[in-house]
């Protein structure tokens, strides 16, 4: 049976251009013509094709094929495995291209310019979620405290980051030891924890007025992936994301009583991305 070069580009997914192609430099000729004198491919035809578009799914040029098809027996084999060792090449490089942009991603995103290793060393169980910080980076792009965390986070040494997360887990254990006591969420063990991390953020990242502090924790309330950067799952009970809104919400207002004008120096967009 043979076929016209239109219904080949069709069934074969080339265009009549390459063909036309293969056919000017001698890879494959169509084997039949009809009576009016145009191409039309029989089956040895074909399967030629199939070779042709395997060999260049590969990646091997067509003199390549080209000398590969005119003895396949000889030459196929060593082609084959030379092909397999580049290409073996090729995807350790890009494996390596590939790591480098996921690291050089999580800094622009976290602000955090450290090797996976160190920081698997620092962090532990925090792990930090990129579609939560590719979210946070648009939400808040505009923020003068964004930025400002971000430069900051970004500048942080090893030794920095160190100190900054044993600051977080001896904080963490406070809270934890009081939420599992029974402490009210308004009660002054609770205000003074939710105190003392505000100050965490301002001394690490950026000022951090009672008004953002408040945002921050009812972004904790709601994502998931926000709460985990202050508590790892191992760590969380239920209800402690909601304990800690609240009494981030009452030392606000706490603060607020005390000093009437404290939440006017908060930038209104600033919402930093919590590193704990």
């Amino acid at each position: 049976m043979s076929y016209s070069v239109g219904q080949v580009s069709a069934f074969a997914g080339v265009t009549v251009r390459t063909l036309h192609h293969y056919d000017r430099a001698g890879l494959l000729s169509p084997g039949d013509r009809s009576d009016a004198g145009y191409r039309l491919y029989n089956d040895t035809d074909l399967a030629r094709l199939q070779q042709i578009l395997f060999y260049r799914e590969l990646g091997f040029s067509l003199d390549d094929i080209a000398t590969i098809l005119k003895d396949p027996q000889a030459n196929a084999l060593e082609h084959l495995r030379a092909r397999q060792r580049r290409l073996g090449e090729e995807i350790a490089r890009l494996q390596r291209l590939a790591e480098v942009a996921e690291q050089a991603i999580e800094v622009q995103l976290t602000g955090v310019s450290l090797t996976p290793e160190e920081r698997f060393e620092v962090f532990g169980e925090i792990t930090f979620d990129l579609s939560y910080a590719t979210e946070a980076q648009l939400k808040w792009r505009h923020s003068a405290g964004q930025r400002e965390a971000m430069a900051r986070a970004a500048a942080h040494t090893k030794e920095d980051w160190r100190r900054l997360m044993a600051e977080a887990a001896a904080w963490r254990a406070e809270l934890l030891a009081a939420f599992d006591a029974g402490e009210p969420s308004d009660g002054e063990r609770a205000m003074d924890l939710a105190e003392e991390h505000r100050g965490h953020i301002s001394r690490w990242f950026t000022p951090c007025p009672p008004d953002m502090h408040r945002r921050i924790a009812d972004d904790f309330a709601a994502d998931p992936r926000a709460f985990a950067l202050v508590v790892p799952l191992s760590q969380q009970r239920p209800g402690l994301a909601a304990h800690l809104c609240k009494a981030i919400h009452s030392n606000a207002s706490r603060l607020a009583a005390a000093r009437p004008d404290a939440d006017r120096t908060s930038d209104p967009g600033a919402e930093p991305e919590e590193y704990q």
